[in-house]
């Protein structure tokens, strides 16, 4: 079975989307070395999934979240941004990826599968 194979009407905004998905896992990888939890590698690897599916949407609903991370915990990163500074930074950096999931030409394009062609997309990767 080739993953890669997998339906997409854009070539380029899946290779965004796929290092947008690295970059929340190499994130979760950094939170789990300061301290957190296998939580973010989980939701890093989980993001990426469903960013590489390319379903309808889920490019907004990725973003809302991400940017939904960044408005609950900037108060905080910015109130001690002394200790906080690479949270800060990423929350910028989520931000951006939020940005480009939403108003990126390519990346719209890519989310372009239907949810009834679910069972589809996944018999194109047997070939």
């Amino acid at each position: 079975m080739n993953v890669m194979n997998m339906k997409t009407n854009n070539e380029t905004g899946r290779l965004y989307c796929i290092l947008i998905g690295a970059y929340t896992i190499v994130k979760g990888i950094l939170n789990l070395i300061l301290g957190g939890g296998f939580g973010g590698i989980i939701v890093g690897i989980f993001i990426l999934a469903v960013l590489f599916t390319g379903l309808q949407y889920m490019n907004y609903l990725t973003a809302a979240y991400m940017a939904f991370v960044v408005l609950i915990n900037i108060w905080g990163n910015i109130a001690h941004i002394g200790s906080n500074w690479i949270y800060l930074l990423e929350g910028f950096i989520d931000l951006g990826c939020a940005a480009l999931l939403c108003f990126r030409a390519e990346i719209k394009e890519h989310f372009t599968n239907r949810w009834d062609e679910l069972p589809e997309l996944f018999d194109s990767m047997k070939n």
